[in-house]
């Protein structure tokens, strides 16, 4: 007579069972309770922040976005994300202010909050790059890269930090970088400034943590935009699709789903981490 199972092992063969009758594929999860709520995302005009405002705005989200005007092209691309934004219904602001700059970054978060009727959720996108081998880099190649990307996310957390701090609610998610882990010959400006952003992300994490606000980071791998096919040569294109697990790049849409979801009640219980996108190239 066989021996009757139970406990653990029967379990698992319950679950096996369950697997193998579900046949139908369930709906995937909704993100919702988004709708009227503000959102900043810096450097949304193009590519990855283009991608993250829009899906923002889907779901209903009122978006502010700051831009560097450096040159005709840039107030074309920010005017071309406004007119998207707004086709979906909410409200949008669109601003030319330099991350870099204290007293515009204040400016800026306090005409959000108003024009969008509240302030919610920030995404720290904005990032340049200037690379060059340490030997030929420039205090100007230096500073420039650390300026925007390191000390202008500190300075949107700080000013955004005290709104969520004093309202007991806030998502911020800032757009980090493989490279900070990962750097490659000629990023040290850069990849210093995405491990800066790591390390602010997990203190601002702790800090802002009994207020109920949730601060998380994205490492974004090697993510096909305008911007990469133009800086980036193809052999160091091909060589990161041969890195990656997957064998692909990614696309801004592959940023935006995971951002999204950070910033949704889904993830209510995550903070201070560290989410890489990077089809396992990191590996």
């Amino acid at each position: 007579m066989p021996k009757k199972r139970g406990g653990p092992g029967r379990a698992v063969d319950q679950l096996l069972e369950e697997v193998e009758s579900e046949r139908e594929a369930r709906e995937l999860l909704r993100l919702e309770g988004f709708r009227g709520r503000g959102a900043i995302v810096t450097g949304a005009s193009t590519g990855i922040g283009r991608a993250i405002a829009l899906a923002l705005a889907g779901s209903g989200v009122h978006i502010a976005f700051n831009f560097l005007a450096e040159s005709e092209e840039d107030v074309a691309a920010a005017e071309r994300t406004t007119r998207d934004l707004e086709a979906l219904g909410v409200t949008v602001l669109r601003r030319a202010v330099d991350c870099g700059n204290a007293r515009r970054v204040r400016d800026f978060v306090q005409e959000a909050v108003e024009e969008l009727g509240g302030l919610h959720i920030l995404v720290n996108n904005a990032g340049v790059w200037r690379d060059r081998a340490i030997w030929k880099m420039s205090d100007e190649d230096w500073g420039d890269v650390i300026r925007t990307n390191l000390t202008g996310t500190f300075h949107f957390l700080r000013e955004v930090g005290a709104l969520f701090r004093s309202q007991e609610y806030g998502k911020v998610v800032n757009i980090a970088s493989v490279h900070a882990q990962r750097t490659k010959f000629g990023t040290a400006n850069y990849s210093a400034s995405k491990a800066g952003i790591v390390a602010l992300t997990r203190s601002a994490a702790l800090e802002l943590g009994p207020w109920n606000v949730n601060v998380n980071a994205v490492a974004p791998g090697y993510i096909r935009t305008t911007q990469l096919a133009q800086a980036v040569p193809s052999e160091i294109l091909d060589e990161a699709r041969e890195q990656s697990a997957l064998g692909r790049l990614g696309d801004p849409q592959d940023v935006s789903g995971t951002v999204l979801f950070l910033c949704s009640e889904a993830a209510r219980h995550i903070t201070g981490a560290v989410l890489p996108v990077d089809g396992g190239y990191l590996l």
